[in-house]
């Protein structure tokens, strides 16, 4: 793993000086230690708890702070990232409300999908493609980014990938952009207990913090409260956004995007798949908008690919749909004549690539900033 400066944290107190005012209180000053994981921020009755783990000399221990939770806005967490010496800061969010399903108008979009806690891709496709600056700031001005899910798992350095989605999300708004994090099946397997793909770090993480894997995206923490906001599908003017894909099941439910939405939100973290219907157990399954992979696999023909294809756009009134969670090529993908786009490419294997659209034109970009006109 590459090493990572200390994270500090800091926290501005109002407590009232003659002399100065406000003042800057708690700066780590453990600064020969270095964070490799976190921070997690937990609520336990009245306070909030924020852990890190620490590396030093091959061994790995927990720093927790607490604070008051009336004191909450005032917390500023300092994350690392995968270049020593660079960090990131991140104010929580005043509060979190269930994301909207549809966005009219016609947007600048930047999508991609399936990170799976490589840092260094994401922040790297980010960079060199103008959506942020050297210093996280947004600069995709009233742009669109989405990410069509699948940001857990196998990486090592998935707490960073989502502190940086959650900063930029404030970071967006202020500029008149937006960005969107739908909701993968691995997402879903996090919140749900399902850890079959969870780096080994993070299972012995918890562990020293003394909590389940599962809670520390649980109901008590800031991350799994934010991710049970977020969408498994989403429309954004003529674009029609799932992690994998709409069948034809779903089609036969003819219902609206937000529908889909508030069917499934509900269940998100339950582990007893016991389901009050048809319709949540649908979404939910191997056909459900994040693990559905009929686009890609299963002996179909592409008029019957098409057909339903066709169907969902005219269903959700919408000229294309864009899809990631199944690897078909090392570029971004464009089938059906437009009506499809794939964005799941191997981002740990040096294939790191994302889909922009502008001005009605779609290109593939990637980490190096090269642009490549694709429909």
């Amino acid at each position: 793993m590459l090493k990572l400066i200390p994270a500090i944290l800091l926290i501005y107190l109002s407590y009232s000086f003659p002399e100065r005012g406000n003042k800057l209180v708690n700066q780590q000053s453990e600064v020969d230690q270095l964070t490799v994981d976190g921070p997690y921020v937990m609520y336990r009755g009245r306070q909030v708890f924020v852990s890190f783990i620490d590396k030093e000399n091959g061994i790995r221990s927990v720093r927790t702070e607490s604070f008051r939770n009336t004191d909450r806005g005032k917390i500023r967490l300092i994350v690392p990232t995968d270049e020593p010496g660079k960090t990131f800061t991140v104010k929580l969010h005043e509060k979190q409300d269930d994301e909207p399903s549809e966005y009219s108008g016609k947007h600048k979009i930047f999508a991609l999908s399936d990170i799976e806690g490589n840092f260094r891709a994401f922040r790297k496709l980010l960079q060199a493609n103008h959506i942020i600056d050297n210093d996280f700031n947004w600069t995709f001005g009233k742009g669109h980014l989405v990410l069509t899910g699948d940001f857990f798992d196998r990486g090592h350095e998935v707490t960073q990938v989502l502190w940086l989605i959650y900063m930029l999300e404030d970071k967006a708004r202020k500029e008149g952009g937006y960005v969107h994090f739908i909701l993968g099946n691995h997402e879903v397997m996090n919140l749900s207990g399902d850890i079959r793909y969870v780096h080994p770090d993070y299972i012995y993480n918890a562990g020293l913090m003394k909590e389940r894997y599962v809670e520390l995206y649980g109901t008590r923490s800031e991350l799994g409260r934010w991710l049970r906001t977020k969408n498994i599908t989403e429309k954004i003017g003529d674009f029609l956004f799932a992690h994998g894909g709409i069948s034809g099941k779903v089609n036969a439910l003819d219902i609206s995007v937000n529908k889909i939405n508030k069917i499934a939100r509900p269940y998100y973290d339950d582990s007893t798949y016991q389901y009050p219907d048809i319709k949540t157990e649908l979404m939910f399954s191997v056909v459900g908008p994040f693990w559905y992979r009929g686009y890609y696999m299963g002996k179909r023909s592409e008029n019957e690919i098409t057909s339903k294809l066709d169907s969902t756009l005219e269903i959700y009134k919408v000229k294309h749909i864009v899809t990631g969670h199944t690897v078909i090529a090392d570029t971004i993908s464009v089938l059906n004549g437009g009506k499809l786009i794939n964005t799941d490419v191997h981002h740990a294997g040096g294939h790191s690539e994302a889909l922009l659209v502008e001005d009605g034109k779609f290109y593939r970009v990637d980490g190096l900033g090269q642009k490549f006109r694709i429909y």
